[in-house]
């Protein structure tokens, strides 16, 4: 099971760079070919399955998979922002979550677009070319309701008109320049709102693409842009794709050290996951045994009952109960027996919680 992410950005921001510095790929930087995505899939880090896995000694470990996407054209700048096309709006209806690529590096030998380096314009033409994407599905949209009004009867118009005066909602949102990720709808509008894949509702990384030279304002960068547009749904993160790129190309070892000496505490790539799923509000639980110790990817706030379900469908139909236990109580403990001893080894119904690093075992009847 992976969790997918798309990578956009404007021409000459990095985009591909930033792509083959998360994978380790050797995708080409100079590519237009708009039909087919660069797609890369990496492991996601997490010590805990290394421990459980230990502990557990299973013939297989499997950890959460991360799909990098790297949408095939860059974003359009200045007068040609249109929206985008429909082949590349396919392919970021299929991503969970954007990767922005806002260039930050001074090189003269790759010419800007727009002339110049200037972080804060290219942060606003890339969600205006988002907005823009969004405003032409909503736009479509109401057309298609002003035909159904005048069609239907008085009787059923009501859930029409809900749906309509939602979709001028959204509208006026957009055109004040306000993404729909810091929406927060009421009952009726997220039911409205969840039949459509809008790309401004998706939580957004925006990385700048720092140069080597920069990476002592990185922080200050951060600071400064992340004032201006990061949310609880957006987030601003300065990597140096050119550098992060060649550490990629290295075994572990050899990367840790040269991280070591500029100062970075994770690679950009652990620092991609971990913002990625912090803003998509995701978190993980683990299923254990001598088969194999598998990390689930879920949503905070799933219950019991819906975790089965990403397992396998039959398991959530035929649900009885989970047993569970905290990461850090089996940690504590040693085993699942002493675990269970010390009654730190649960049974839960289907709508418990599931909570970040719960290690469970579902009981169902098909």
């Amino acid at each position: 099971m992976s969790i997918d992410i798309g990578i956009i950005g404007l021409p000459q921001s990095g985009k591909t760079t930033i792509f083959n510095a998360f994978t380790g790929g050797t995708a080409e930087q100079s590519r237009h070919d708009v039909q087919a995505a660069n797609i890369g899939i990496v492991k996601v880090p997490d010590k805990r399955l290394d421990i459980l896995t230990d502990m557990f000694k299973p013939k297989k470990r499997v950890p959460i998979e991360i799909k990098f996407v790297d949408i095939s054209a860059g974003v359009k700048s200045g007068k040609e922002i249109k929206g985008f096309s429909g082949e590349l709006l396919t392919q970021l209806n299929n991503v969970e979550t954007l990767v922005g690529v806002i260039r930050a590096f001074r090189d003269e030998s790759i010419p800007h677009p727009e002339g110049s380096v200037d972080v804060k314009r290219d942060i606003a033409t890339l969600e205006m070319e988002l907005a823009f994407s969004d405003l032409a599905i909503i736009e479509r949209r109401l057309e298609r309701i002003e035909g159904s009004l005048k069609a239907s009867k008085p009787a059923d118009r009501p859930p029409i008109l809900r749906e309509q005066e939602t979709m001028l909602k959204l509208k006026s949102l957009l055109e004040a320049e306000k993404p729909l990720r810091d929406m927060a709808p009421d009952a009726a509008e997220a039911k409205i709102f969840a039949n459509f894949q809008f790309i401004t509702a998706k939580p957004l990384l925006i990385v700048l693409d720092i140069g080597e030279d920069q990476l002592s304002e990185a922080e200050k960068m951060e600071e400064e842009f992340g004032a201006v547009c990061a949310s609880s749904t957006c987030r601003v993160a300065a990597i140096c794709g050119k550098l992060e790129e060649e550490l990629a190309s290295m075994d572990e070892a050899e990367a840790r050290v040269f991280r070591d000496d500029y100062g970075l505490k994770e690679s950009g790539l652990e620092r991609a996951i971990r913002l990625s799923y912090e803003l998509s509000d995701m978190i993980s639980f683990f299923t254990v045994g001598p088969d194999e110790c598998r990390a689930w990817p879920i949503k905070r706030n799933t219950p019991a009952v819906k975790a089965a379900g990403k397992i396998h469908s039959d398991i959530e139909k035929g649900f009885i109960r989970a047993e569970n236990v905290g990461y850090e109580d089996l940690i504590d403990c040693g085993s699942m027996a002493e675990a269970k001893k010390r009654g730190l080894l649960r049974l839960e119904g289907k709508e418990y919680i599931v909570k970040d690093g719960d290690i469970m075992n579902f009981l169902f009847n098909v």
